[in-house]
């Protein structure tokens, strides 16, 4: 019994050594770190004009050599082919390099459509529709991503919201 007493106090005398506090203490130490920061003078927020701007300090912006979005688009209304929704459904071939593809089912506000091998704005095609004599491609989301017109019998020609030309022809 003895021994258990004794194996008892031993285990709470470990215990006990164990919660010995070990942290530092800064304040009793001569070399207690850095002193602390004193307080720096701040100036007074001034108000007043600013000087006019003297343009001839920036360079004039470059001359924009690339057609703007909707400029090729006033020609293109006039001389424009009448077209039909269901003159459009099938395949096209667009800039002679990836497919474009046009169906009549109903997707939102037009019909389903979408391309294959394309690049830029035109992977996000999902509709389009005929609005006068124009076709409107759009994103799945209903957003225009550009518009064609007809400009001979299996071609149209328009561009992108962005300025990307595209041709469609079969």
């Amino acid at each position: 019994m003895q021994l258990r007493y004794a194996m008892t106090g031993l285990v709470v005398a470990l215990a006990l050594a164990g919660c010995q506090r070990t942290a530092y203490d800064y304040n009793s130490s001569p070399n207690a770190g850095p002193a602390p920061l004193t307080a720096q003078p701040v100036p007074s927020v001034q108000g007043g004009q600013l000087p006019p701007v003297n343009n001839s300090q920036f360079p004039a912006a470059p001359a924009s050599t690339a057609p703007m979005p909707g400029a090729q688009s006033g020609a293109m209304a006039a001389n424009a082919l009448d077209v039909t929704k269901e003159s459009m459904v099938g395949s096209w071939r667009v800039n002679g390099s990836c497919d474009m593809f046009l169906t009549l089912t109903n997707l939102g506000s037009g019909s389903r459509g979408g391309t294959r091998g394309c690049v830029g704005e035109l992977t996000a095609m999902g509709s389009w529709e005929v609005a006068g004599k124009q076709v409107l491609l759009k994103d799945r989301s209903g957003n225009q991503l550009g518009s064609v017109y007809k400009t001979a019998d299996n071609r149209f020609e328009g561009q992108t919201s962005t300025g990307q030309q595209i041709s469609l022809s079969r």
